[in-house]
């Protein structure tokens, strides 16, 4: 059977050409578009050759300022000096030397009174010369021995009077109660301070404190002074 129309009037035969043409020169005219340049015209003028007129520049005014004068140097009067006739009987000072002659006598060391002096501050137990003496420790010989003795007469002391305190047991109440306390001049016990984590703690170790006895006081150059001490005691429950 016969086409019914030309094949050469065909519109489809050559349509890919056709696209690859129509899109080459689609691509062109997008490339010149892109890379198209104007340039303004050049109309400007330079800065640099610009003149400014001179009758334009105003010159600086100038004051004249007056100083006021200076102050005028006081003249002072001449002290008025006396004349004394000589009719009249002046009496002149004698000085005398103080130095020392041979004939002085020199004091002896021994007679010479040196006055005490008072320390009242509170010095601790590890710096004071001679630390306080627990009864007990008087018999020993060296410093050393004397401060160790008071340790461990002091730790006597405590497991002694050691007693926990009914409400703590029943709270469960546990913890370390600091305290410090001052050995006076007189060997007393003063100005106890206590810090714990409950009353009824604080409340025993202060009871534990006020049984301490009366003990030798500090020394500092041979002068009784206050003695500074500090220890914790523990509660704790089994």
């Amino acid at each position: 059977m016969e086409p019914k129309k030309n094949p050469q009037l065909d519109l489809r035969r050559n349509s890919l050409l056709y696209f690859f043409v129509g899109m080459t020169l689609v691509l062109l005219m997008a490339y010149l578009a892109l890379e198209w340049k104007t340039y303004y015209s050049d109309d400007s003028w330079d800065v640099g050759e610009l003149k400014v007129d001179e009758q334009l520049i105003e010159d600086a005014t100038i004051l004249k300022i007056k100083l006021p004068d200076p102050p005028k140097p006081k003249i002072q009067t001449p002290p008025k000096i006396e004349i004394k006739d000589d009719d009249e009987k002046v009496i002149e000072t004698v000085i005398e030397s103080n130095d020392v002659n041979q004939d002085t006598e020199i004091a002896d060391v021994e007679s010479i009174e040196v006055a005490e002096e008072e320390i009242n501050e509170e010095i601790p137990i590890i710096l004071v010369e001679n630390a306080p003496v627990f009864p007990g420790c008087e018999n020993e010989a060296t410093e050393k021995d004397k401060r160790a003795c008071f340790q461990e007469m002091m730790q006597k002391h405590i497991r002694k009077n050691f007693r926990y305190p009914d409400p703590a047991k029943e709270l469960g109440l546990q913890g370390r109660v600091n305290i410090m306390f001052t050995i006076d001049k007189d060997g007393s016990i003063n100005n106890v301070r206590l810090r714990g984590p409950h009353e009824s703690l604080e409340e025993e170790a202060s009871r534990i404190i006020s049984k301490l006895p009366e003990m030798k006081p500090g020394e500092q150059r041979g002068i009784p002074v206050k003695v500074s001490y500090s220890l914790p005691i523990t509660f704790k429950l089994n």
